[in-house]
């Protein structure tokens, strides 16, 4: 059987495309019954800001023209909606939010012909919903009216209620054989589950009697998110997700027995090494024993355990989970990148990319965590349904790795963005002190090639940030309560956003300057408990530090070169 996984050529040589991560909590999993979703947006060297779409009013007739997110590329245009919602990020005024990841698929199912891509598809849905069942209803039948010009797609979509995975493909170029224009299906996640995805389809059999099957127009009149009753596991999907399959030769047998996944984007090898291995991580954190799935996020046995889509943790997950969890690189585990001497001197639990290479006519590859040097921005969007929806929405965003920045908070309806997380004048080939994609991105390249030495002065600054915005935050929402309208609660939270935004990108440059000083040359300055560095009793800075090598590192070179630095001993006379 024929099959072209766009996935593995995106990942192995490194174009402009996407290759994200996220992570799905749902309310009754997390501490305070937040809905929870993650996003790691790793573009491969892409500028990008804090996205501010204002709300608006659109006259009758009005069209919008649409660009391909990736790469700028005029598509085509699509009838505006009446009226479009704040949007912050990846999250609207609404509390609904939408995340990617690109899976690709198959090759001959993307359609040129499409005018919506995957990216404008997530803005064009922010700025029409109030929930997550209308931004999955106005998602796939936009693309079902214009076309999808994109790979293979999944989407996390939220809100403070509940969250949903939907997963979405073409149906090729070709109009004349066929009227269809996508295969999708969309699972909501159970209340009390998580779910991620990190580039790879998850979703596999889905009409075996696992989920409840329910037309979009019959959501909320048969199983109403606020309604007494427990909402069930439900299934949405597209009338043709099976007998497409079918008319192009890709599925036999019954209908219960279909997967998507297998069906339209199986998993190969870089599909569960590079990618469900991130969500095997995921899961391993909230899980007792997650060992048995090791096989299958692996890649190399052919007959394994496949994971599951969603699991129910064994403790609630909080909003310091999640930073760490988009902080990983394996630690610990048998994909662990601190275990090899891929790190270099000091330890690196980065690779470069490509994440393949060849040596002596053989592949072999790198191991691909969830916490990367290519990520643009990286989020984690908090949704609340115990407050006012103007305060329930807290977008933590940071404008590099997520490992190597604070997650700020952004409220979703704040009005006007920090300075340093715009667009104005910036780009990805310039360079600018008062931006934050800048500024995080030139300590965090300080920091990658030097990181056992240096990541621990970054880690401490980080930290504090992340830990100062946690005692903070249900301070300026009590103020917040207290105002006795919306539209003074918007103030408030957008002033105090902007506030934390101008304040982290000045602590981030002093940070700059610091490391700058203290370790010049590859050696460490000296500095007392508060940070200043120490003097000589003559003025001068003290006598600086040199560490050499880490001993693990020196041991292997030891290895490597055998007698050859050996020191000789000096003959007595």
């Amino acid at each position: 059987m024929k099959r072209n996984l766009i996935l593995s050529a995106m990942l192995i040589v490194g174009t402009y495309a996407m290759a994200c991560t996220n992570f799905i909590v749902g309310k009754k999993a997390s501490v305070d019954g937040s809905v929870f979703v993650t996003y790691n947006a790793d573009s491969y060297g892409a500028f990008m800001p804090l996205y501010h779409y204002p709300a608006a009013k659109h006259a009758a007739g009005e069209m919008r023209k649409v660009c391909e997110w990736d790469t700028g590329k005029y598509l085509g245009e699509i009838a505006e909606a009446a009226e479009t919602y704040n949007v912050i990020g990846n999250s609207n005024e609404w509390q609904v939010t939408v995340g990617e990841t690109t899976f690709g698929g198959r090759e001959e199912m993307t359609d040129s012909m499409g005018i919506i891509d995957y990216g404008s598809l997530i803005y064009i849905a922010l700025q029409r919903s109030k929930t997550a069942r209308e931004a999955l209803q106005i998602m796939t039948s936009l693309v079902e009216q214009y076309g999808y010009y994109s790979e293979g797609e999944t989407f996390s979509i939220a809100d403070p209620n509940e969250a949903w995975m939907l997963e979405m493909m073409g149906c090729g170029p070709d109009r004349t054989k066929s009227k269809e224009r996508t295969v999708w299906v969309a699972v909501r996640i159970p209340d009390d589950a998580i779910s991620a995805h990190a580039n790879q389809s998850r979703i596999t059999k889905f009409l075996d009697g696992r989920y409840v099957q329910v037309k979009m127009q019959d959501l909320q009149k048969k199983y109403p998110v606020n309604g007494k009753k427990p909402v069930p596991n439900l299934m949405v999907c597209s009338d043709n997700v099976v007998s497409y399959a079918r008319a192009m030769g890709w599925f036999e047998g019954k209908d219960a027995d279909f997967s998507y996944n297998a069906a339209y984007a199986k998993p190969d090898f870089s599909g569960r090494r590079y990618c469900e291995a991130r969500v095997w991580s995921f899961f391993n954190r909230f899980s007792d024993d997650f060992s048995a799935y090791v096989p299958y996020a692996a890649g190399i046995e052919k007959d394994t355990k496949e994971m599951p889509l969603w699991i129910v943790p064994n403790k609630k997950v909080g909003l310091q989970d999640l930073r760490d969890a988009m902080r990983d690189h394996y630690e610990g585990t048998p994909f662990a990148l601190d275990a090899d001497f891929g790190g270099g001197i000091y330890e690196m639990p980065y690779r470069p990319s490509p994440l393949s290479y060849k040596v002596d006519g053989k592949e072999y590859f790198n191991e691909r965590p969830i916490s990367t040097q290519q990520t643009a921005w990286s989020f984690i969007s908090q949704m609340r349904s115990s407050l006012p929806r103007e305060v329930g929405a807290c977008f933590w965003f940071g404008n590099d790795d997520g490992n190597m920045v604070a997650y700020t908070p952004m409220y979703s309806c704040m009005t006007r963005r920090p300075k340093c997380f715009t667009e104005e004048g910036i780009d990805d080939v310039t360079f600018s002190m008062d931006n934050a994609f800048w500024v995080c991105n030139w300590v965090s390249n300080m920091v990658y090639p030097r990181y056992s030495m240096m990541f621990p002065s970054l880690k401490e600054v980080r930290d504090s940030l992340d830990a100062s915005y946690d005692k903070l935050q249900p301070e300026i929402e009590v103020k917040a309560l207290a105002l006795p309208t919306a539209e003074e609660r918007i103030k408030l939270l957008t002033d105090y956003s902007c506030q934390k935004g101008d304040e982290m990108i000045c602590r981030w440059k002093r940070l700059a300057f610091f490391l700058i000083v203290k370790y010049n040359d590859m050696v460490v300055k000296p500095t007392d408990a508060n940070g200043a560095f120490e003097r000589s009793q003559y003025g001068h800075g003290k006598r600086v530090q040199r560490p050499g090598f880490p001993e693990r590192f020196a041991r292997e070179l030891i290895k490597q070169t055998d007698t050859k630095f050996l020191v000789p001993k000096e003959e007595k006379k």
